[in-house]
């Protein structure tokens, strides 16, 4: 596990610390299941990391970072059966 420091405001944290003692977890804890909720989300930013993660080199990674119009192979594919 890594450690993780951020700044948050007051009310925030007071928000947090409140939700943490109401559902007996630590906001450590809310914070990665937020995290984790964020990151699975189908957005295209999530799509690109993806891709980041699945390039073979730094050229294509850079391609993919370089590059908005971009497609996911699933969406090649049905672009090319349609």
């Amino acid at each position: 596990m890594h450690r993780l420091n951020l700044t948050i405001d007051e009310p925030l944290y007071e928000q947090a610390r409140l939700h943490s003692f109401v559902s007996k977890k630590s906001i450590s804890q809310m914070v990665r299941e937020g995290l984790k909720l964020y990151l699975t989300e189908k957005t295209n930013d999530s799509v690109k990391a993806q891709l980041v993660l699945e390039a073979k080199d730094e050229k294509e990674i850079l391609e993919i970072l370089a590059e908005d119009n971009y497609i996911t192979d699933d969406e090649f594919a049905k672009k090319l059966r349609q």
